[in-house]
């Protein structure tokens, strides 16, 4: 496999996104579960049918990017395929000298927003991103090799990795979090996502309330024909204008708003309303709070 994503890698972009499309399309027609999820978590937001379909081949090119992104042959760079905007915001909030944070759901290519931003500020300022290890060796492998690089460091999603980015803050650098990202047991509260109960991190609370680092919404949206991305850098009052906090129900509040930007990009396949064994959901959940 190791061999076939190397080969990928050399790819021009547009054709493994074409290539991915495909694959979309036949992983949605033979997974009924893929299926159901996709289309129960999709209309729970209240995306509509053609947004759907377009998501689907979306989710499929997600995938087939990834040799690209991660085995980059010598002489590419990012940032060739890189379009910014919002980005002094990004240079105005390091300047502080807090740290930042970076908030980015499962929404266009988030893979490219951390390269993107350790080439423009990583020297200065490197980003420690978190990260959940995939389950197959291999291509657990292949991640620990090629996600690390100049500017660009990784932390386990557990306390030894929580602790990493607690100093990384305080040495004024950044930490870039995925907040949709269904937390372990034991480590988040019940906070509405699209209306629906969803356990969700408060990692992303308690490094704001411990840091009292500025916090940003970041993005790479896909652009068509294999032309690359726009990387989009956004104030939280720029999703929700007025809106002040950063609790868990607040931090769902603003990816949703950022969702609604480009809703056929997002992985509405993601089980993000997965219950904890020992956290059964509940009925109606009011505005969470960081919790206990």
């Amino acid at each position: 496999m190791t061999a076939l994503m190397h080969w990928l890698a050399r790819w021009p972009l547009w054709l493994l996104h074409g290539l991915g499309a495909v694959l979309g399309w036949l992983t949605y027609a033979a997974s009924p579960s893929y299926r159901r999820r996709l289309l129960a978590n999709a209309s729970l937001a209240g995306v509509d049918a053609s947004t759907r379909r377009a998501s689907v081949a979306q989710a499929g090119r997600m995938v087939a990017e990834l040799p690209w992104l991660w085995l980059t042959p010598p002489g590419r760079r990012i940032e060739d395929w890189v379009q910014w905007e919002g980005a002094p915001a990004l240079d105005q909030a390091l300047s502080q000298g807090r740290g930042l944070i970076l908030l980015t759901p499962h929404l266009g290519t988030f893979e490219v927003c951390a390269q993107a931003y350790a080439q423009r500020c990583g020297a200065a300022a490197p980003m420690t991103a978190l990260y959940r290890p995939a389950r197959q060796a291999w291509l657990r492998d292949v991640e620990e090799r090629n996600r690390q690089r100049p500017g660009l460091l990784t932390a386990p999603a557990n306390l030894a990795g929580v602790r990493q980015m607690i100093r990384a803050l305080r040495r004024g650098e950044t930490v870039g979090l995925l907040p949709d990202q269904v937390p372990p047991d034991g480590l988040g509260v019940w906070a509405p996502f699209f209306g629906q109960p969803a356990y969700t991190m408060t990692l992303a609370s308690r490094l704001q309330e411990q840091t009292a680092a500025p916090v940003l919404m970041m993005w790479a949206q896909r652009r068509p024909a294999g032309q690359g991305w726009v990387v989009q850098v956004l104030q939280p009052e720029d999703l929700l204008p007025g809106t002040i906090g950063f609790s868990p129900a607040d931090i769902n509040r603003y990816m949703e708003a950022l969702i609604r930007l480009a809703p056929e990009q997002y992985l509405w396949a993601y089980h993000r309303y997965k219950q904890p064994r020992a956290l059964p959901a509940p009925a109606t959940v009011p505005d969470a709070g960081v919790g206990p």
